[in-house]
């Protein structure tokens, strides 16, 4: 059967052979993102991207200096060539545009999830299935002690949490990241009423969205008069003690991550009043079943627990093992 090579080189993924890169950090001639967080993110002469994706990039990083530097968007399912290579990407729905990569060669299919996460969301597109012969999976939870409870219940916990706050006098403060976890927050309250104010670097992405089709209701930016009584406020974790935020003076603050199953020994320091793990991430038996249901004969961990997941496919039956720096592997 043809082979299709994949390597972790210089901590990125790329298929040799080709100029295409998947998640490079680093500059590269040819680079596809799968989405916008800043650890996925580069200044690549040419990018491989949803249009969402690459209005986020713009936000972020800004204008390309250089002129000659290009993104090419790319729709979900639509495919396209790159020299001997046909590539499709399939929506991930981690964060608005995110995507995974399917790029054949010779008759194998090779698919990179990136970050993805398997359960609906308000503001992202829905994670599809991407049937491939090599899967390579993003590891970020990895671990079987990692099980989300259902979303309902952690949406309803939350809520909890903000009506206590409300209740009692205080401003609820919500630590989300400023891409994905916050506007899903914002767009879970302000469809049920609650009126938010989104930290300014929150309200810069949520334009973006709402120039890609996702408006969020009942959401304003936070000022320098601060919230009203009754509001909640959202906030990324590292801008919780921002100018922004002086006026935020009786608050109590909870943080929304996957981590929270871990908050005994994460959050303790942080002077948080609670933790609830609202993730945009696929949790440990959301791995499992995502990679069987892909029908790849072959799954390489990435990031993460990679060595942990990889162990602990091999014993569902699925041909796994991590990929490791500068090991080429010939596939099938």
């Amino acid at each position: 059967m043809p082979r299709l090579p994949i390597e972790l080189l210089d901590g990125a993924l790329h298929v040799p052979g080709s100029v295409l890169y998947l998640d490079a950090p680093r500059k590269k001639e040819c680079a596809f993102v799968s989405h916008a967080h800043g650890d996925h993110i580069g200044r690549h002469e040419r990018t491989i991207a949803t249009a969402p994706t690459v209005a986020l990039m713009k936000h972020r990083l800004g204008e390309p200096k250089k002129k000659r530097a290009e993104a090419l968007p790319v729709r979900y399912r639509e495919r396209f060539g790159l020299a001997d290579l046909s590539i499709e990407l399939f929506a991930a729905g981690h964060v608005l545009g995110s995507a995974q990569i399917r790029v054949e060669r010779n008759g194998v299919a090779l698919g990179y999830t990136g970050d993805f996460c398997t359960e609906p969301t308000r503001t992202a597109e829905p994670c599809e299935v991407m049937p491939c012969d090599v899967l390579v999976l993003e590891s970020t939870f990895g671990l079987p002690r990692y099980v989300f409870p259902p979303k309902d219940e952690v949406l309803a916990a939350i809520r909890r949490f903000v009506d206590d706050a409300l209740s009692d006098g205080c401003t609820p403060v919500l630590l989300a990241y400023a891409l994905g976890k916050a506007q899903e927050i914002l767009a879970h309250l302000g469809a049920l009423g609650y009126r938010c104010r989104a930290h300014p670097a929150v309200h810069a992405v949520n334009r973006v969205y709402a120039e890609h089709g996702v408006a969020l209701e009942n959401v304003s930016a936070l000022d320098e008069e601060g919230p009203s009584p009754g509001e909640v406020v959202v906030v990324p974790p590292h801008l919780a003690g921002s100018a922004a935020m002086r006026h935020v003076r009786r608050r109590r603050t909870a943080i929304l991550t996957g981590w929270a199953l871990d908050q005994g020994a994460r959050f303790g320091r942080r002077g948080v009043d609670a933790a609830f793990p609202l993730s945009d991430h696929a949790d440990f038996p959301s791995l499992v079943r995502y990679a069987k249901a892909t029908g790849a004969s072959r799954c390489l961990t990435v990031h993460g627990f990679a060595h942990e997941l990889a162990a602990a496919l091999r014993a569902e039956g699925i041909r796994a093992e991590p990929l490791v720096e500068r090991r080429q592997l010939e596939l099938l």
